[in-house]
């Protein structure tokens, strides 16, 4: 990264801050000259001639580099006040300060610009590898719903009248299972790149964290057909304040991704509590868990569990975190001692009782 993104600066505030940092330093070593001799000062000026070299393109450094010779030659080298140089080895330091003044700018910029090449070439790589994997997980995650869609529509157009009524609700119930398949790829696509601009911004109101989770189960009942999913509300839970979206989207994601990993018949089960003005949301399974060595990437934008089966775009975890972070919350994946995963949410947030809320 360029220190302080100065090279986007205009040329014209390149060439006066680098000059006005020549100037500056060598006022403060007018000063000080006594104390430190004239020789030392050089030295200063060639730190400050190299932090040029850092911070701006080539042209605005080689003019400081120009500007400090002459300021030390004038202002410094015995007799002061004068380009006139009365020893030969005074002559000599002079030729060398310039000398050395020039070269490490033009170095510094070159290896400056080394690193800056090398660094958008492994950005650009990274980019079409996000990309390879993002085409690639698409591929599949998109073009299944949509030619079961197809597949259904072709076949209640051709067989109108050969379809009884309970092949063309088989029929529909696939193309509805599909729509809302796709429908939930696209919101994750565009959770991310929510999350990816810097876009989201929790809008807070009170939530009864209940009857949101019966609400995300309901929507997640048909995909959680082979699964069984528990959950016991919690009668003493006050309401939150928070962004219930939100909410909503990190339980889906989490909800989906235990029923994609885990065997048919498998139970997944939510719990609810509070502490210390905190909101905590437990969903665990009695699944295989997590491989350990791969707990650590498994929040990571694209990144599947190996030797899985296919499918998901690896976004649904990536997305919890996004989301939970935004709401300054934190999220922790554990494996149970029982076998199974279990996933933490903990959102700091207003608790409230029913009766604060008419102040609000």
């Amino acid at each position: 990264m360029d220190f302080l993104r100065t090279r986007n600066y205009s040329k014209k505030n390149q060439y006066l801050i680098s000059v006005l940092l020549v100037v500056l330093t060598a006022v403060l070593c007018f000063f000080l000259v006594g104390f430190i001799g004239y020789r030392a000062v050089a030295l200063i000026l060639l730190l400050v001639v190299s932090l040029n070299a850092i911070l701006f393109d080539i042209f605005p450094v080689m003019l400081s580099a120009l500007l400090s010779a002459l300021i030390w030659n004038f202002f410094f080298i015995p007799p002061i006040f004068t380009l006139h140089i009365s020893t030969a080895e005074d002559g000599l330091m002079f030729l060398m300060y310039f000398a050395i003044a020039s070269i490490n700018a033009v170095l510094t910029y070159k290896i400056r610009e080394v690193e800056r090449k090398e660094r958008d070439e492994e950005e650009k790589v990274k980019a079409i590898k996000l990309y390879n994997t993002l085409l690639n997980s698409l591929s599949h995650e998109l073009r299944t719903p949509i030619s079961t869609i197809i597949g259904a529509i072709d076949t209640i157009k051709d067989n109108q009248t050969k379809l009884s009524d309970s092949n063309r609700y088989e029929l529909y119930s696939e193309i509805e299972i599909a729509g809302l398949r796709l429908n939930r790829q696209v919101e994750n696509l565009l959770s991310m790149s929510r999350l990816e601009a810097g876009f989201i911004q929790p809008k807070k109101d009170w939530c009864d964290l209940n009857e949101l989770v019966f609400t995300v189960i309901k929507d997640n009942k048909e995909a959680a057909t082979y699964h069984k999913i528990e959950f016991m509300p919690n009668e003493k839970l006050p309401l939150f304040k928070l962004d219930r979206g939100l909410v909503a989207q990190i339980l889906h994601n989490l909800i989906h991704n235990a029923i994609q990993h885990t065997p048919r018949n498998s139970t997944i089960r939510i719990d609810l509590e509070y502490k210390e003005a905190h909101c905590i949301i437990h969903i665990s399974d009695n699944g295989k868990g997590f491989p350990e060595n791969e707990m650590d990437f498994v929040f990571d934008k694209f990144y599947r569990l190996h030797n899985t089966a296919a499918g998901g775009t690896g976004l649904g975890l990536s997305i919890v975190k996004g989301f939970t972070e935004s709401m300054n919350g934190n999220v922790i994946l554990e494996n149970l001692p029982e076998g199974g995963a279990k996933f933490t949410i903990e959102i700091p947030c207003v608790i409230s009782q029913n009766t604060d809320i008419d102040n609000e």
